[in-house]
């Protein structure tokens, strides 16, 4: 992997990146709340249960309003990974997949344990959030992908049929890299996909929706990052599937009112450059935020994860200020996830300060252990 670039942050630029951040983490997770309780259900089922225009508000699941599933947690783990891995480059090792892979067996082990075990301090903070050790229904890929110290990679990649989209749904956060060149942020997506979900397929659907976040966290506009996403995808062998999706949503959206019907169509068979292709159709034509999730929700396919990359791309396209408030003051776990947008926001424009040759935090090495 490649070095940061080292960007110059003035005040305002730290306050509008610290509001990306947040409101991608917080996008991806409302977005997978609001699609749990209907997740795998069909329209007709979707209406039958919540009235003639689906699903439009949180509803419970797992016992409550705002749950939020195995989508949300490992996002949060892929940014504890990357503040691990920019905090363990002063040490001279630099090699992030195996810090992501690390983070992502620190998820792993909270669905088998019963809660933290605080002996274990090379854990980090994040490992002994007690709320992250309930078990929301991760497939059987990610446990077969991460249930031993193996790491999978491009060349030797766990699970090389599986092309489902839960890996490119935990790849927000490499988009968040904006010090990084858009090449470099989608091979690190890529790589880190390889570990659970090895189809080329889903590798590439990850690498695409991680540079399209990246171009929207540097202040694009969508339909301008989904270009320089296609543009970048050329050079890719076996792009095809994934460039065809993502041109199939742009030109869905010249073709009259969104609807339910529209977006199953773009998701297709719920692969991931499929729901990556549904996700970027329903940011694109979404007059606001709610409108946006409402309609990656209410369709025949997976609900949750198309959900979860819709909002993963309006947060980092509008900032935390966009997404509805009602909503988030109902999402499980939005103190954690506030707290670590923040971490990872001041690790990225400030890191320096916090751990170096000048000297280091004790507390920032305690909540991100170089171990």
């Amino acid at each position: 992997m490649g070095a940061t670039a080292g960007a110059v942050w003035g005040r305002t630029e730290q306050q509008d990146f610290r509001s990306r951040v947040r409101g991608t983490l917080l996008g991806v997770a409302v977005g997978d709340a609001l699609g749990t309780p209907v997740d795998g259900l069909t329209m007709q089922a979707i209406r039958e249960a919540h009235g003639a225009e689906g699903l439009v508000d949180l509803a419970p699941a797992y016992g409550r309003r705002g749950a939020v599933t195995h989508l949300t947690q490992l996002t949060l783990f892929s940014v504890d990974g990357l503040i691990r891995a920019q905090v363990r480059r002063d040490t001279g090792a630099w090699h992030p997949p195996t810090d992501l892979h690390r983070a992502y067996l620190r998820w792993a082990a909270t669905q088998r344990d019963w809660g933290p075990d605080e002996r274990r301090k090379e854990d980090g903070w994040l490992a002994r959030e007690e709320w992250l050790y309930a078990r929301r229904d991760p497939s059987r890929t990610l446990l077969l992908g991460l249930g031993d110290q193996t790491m999978g990679t491009p060349e030797a990649p766990k699970n090389p049929g599986e092309a489902g989209p839960e890996a490119a749904a935990r790849s927000a956060p490499f988009g968040l890299l904006v010090g990084w060149e858009p090449q470099l942020v989608a091979q690190l997506a890529v790589e880190c996909a390889a570990q659970t979900h090895g189809h080329a397929t889903a590798c590439l659907a990850a690498g695409a929706y991680a540079v399209i976040v990246h171009a929207l966290a540097l202040g694009e506009s969508l339909d301008s990052a989904v270009q320089r996403t296609l543009g970048l995808l050329a050079a890719w062998p076996g792009h095809q599937p994934v460039s065809d999706a993502l041109q199939h949503a742009l030109g869905a959206v010249r073709q009259g009112m969104p609807g339910p019907e529209r977006v199953a169509e773009l998701g297709g068979a719920g692969t991931a450059e499929g729901l990556v292709a549904a996700a970027v159709y329903c940011a694109l034509v979404a007059a606001d935020v709610r409108h946006g999730l409402c309609l990656a929700v209410n369709h025949d396919g997976p609900s949750a994860a198309t959900a979860a990359l819709t909002g993963g791309l309006l947060g980092a396209l509008h900032g935390e200020t966009a997404l509805p408030p009602a909503w988030l003051a109902e999402l499980e776990g939005r103190p954690t996830m506030l707290e670590l947008a923040d971490d990872f926001a001041m690790e990225m424009t400030q890191g320096p300060a916090l751990h170096g040759p000048g000297g280091s935090s004790p507390g920032w090495l305690a909540r991100y252990p170089r171990a």
